[in-house]
Parts: structure tokens; sequence; C-alpha cells
């Protein structure tokens, strides 16, 4: 598995090969063996990697929340809807996410002050082990960026097809 500090200059240095690739699967994949190859490699490679000592996708991205885990957090914060929504959210375009980052609820230690209630969308994330991958494959190239995990299933991926560029 690739280092996070050695991430950004590995991603980059693919990143023409992994949108050929993508372009490749998009022509000559099918959908329910990739998903099921994504499947397996996301519980292979999750199971020995610990998230804690990364969170990089805490860092680079912004949560998003629904209405009702807005709701359920804010209880779990002892705070109301409103103020919970006042310090944390901005609205863009009806998507509710943090507004900062790293996300503020990002511990020094990498813990996460909410993780018994945090959102669907960081439970889910990069959301390799999802049905339907291959309409998601522009959004799965751009998590290879920020997760080694990702990065580290695009290369085996890459070799079960034998594609080269």
């Amino acid at each position: 598995m690739i280092e996070l500090k050695k991430l950004k200059e590995a991603y980059y240095s693919k990143e023409e090969e992994n949108y050929a690739f993508r372009a490749y699967l998009k022509a000559n994949a099918d959908s329910k063996t990739l998903d099921a190859q994504f499947l397996g490699l996301h519980n292979e490679l999750f199971s020995e990697y610990d998230c804690n000592s990364c969170r990089n996708c805490c860092k680079k991205y912004e949560a998003t929340f629904e209405e009702d885990e807005m709701i359920e957090t804010a209880d779990y914060l002892g705070m109301t809807l409103e103020s919970f929504k006042e310090k944390y959210i901005i609205d863009s375009f009806g998507d509710y996410q943090i507004n900062t980052k790293p996300c503020v609820f990002l511990g020094e230690d990498n813990s996460c002050a909410i993780e018994s209630c945090k959102p669907a969308s960081c439970r889910k994330y990069p959301y390799t082990n999802l049905p339907d991958r291959l309409s998601s494959s522009l959004g799965i190239i751009e998590s290879a960026r920020v997760c080694p995990v990702v990065f580290e299933m695009l290369e085996r991926l890459k070799e079960t097809y034998d594609f080269h560029i």
C-alpha cells in the first residue's frame, strides 16, 4: 500500500493512465463483474488498513448531511438543529455540507468527535463497496487522489485487466 505522504505525487504520475483506464472500463468492462471486483478489493484492502492512521478523506472533503443526520448529530452534541446548522453547515444548492476543511470534527489524533452518528457520506466513503461502480468511475479516479486504498484498488484492477498505456 502506498504511504499517504507519497500519494499525491503518485496520483499525478498516474493521472493520465487512470483516466485512460476509466475510458477502457467504460468501453470494455461488465458492470456486474467490475462491481464484484471492487467489492472484493474493498473488503480485502480495508480489512488490512487502519483508516484512523490516515483520515485524509476528513482533511480533503466536506461531509454532507441529510436533514435527519443533522438532527441526530445536533442532539448528540447537545445543540439545537438551528445552532448546529449555524455553527457547522453551509447550504450548497440543497446539500448540507460541513463548512470547514479539514472537518471540524476531526481530532488531532485522527479521531472523529461524531463517530457514533457521523453522516452516511462519511460512513460510505469511498463508496467502492457499493453497486454501479462503472457509472461512478470518475469519482473513484478522483478518490484515488485522497485515499491510498482506492489508489491501490485502481493499480490492482489495471493488473487484472492487463491495462497499459
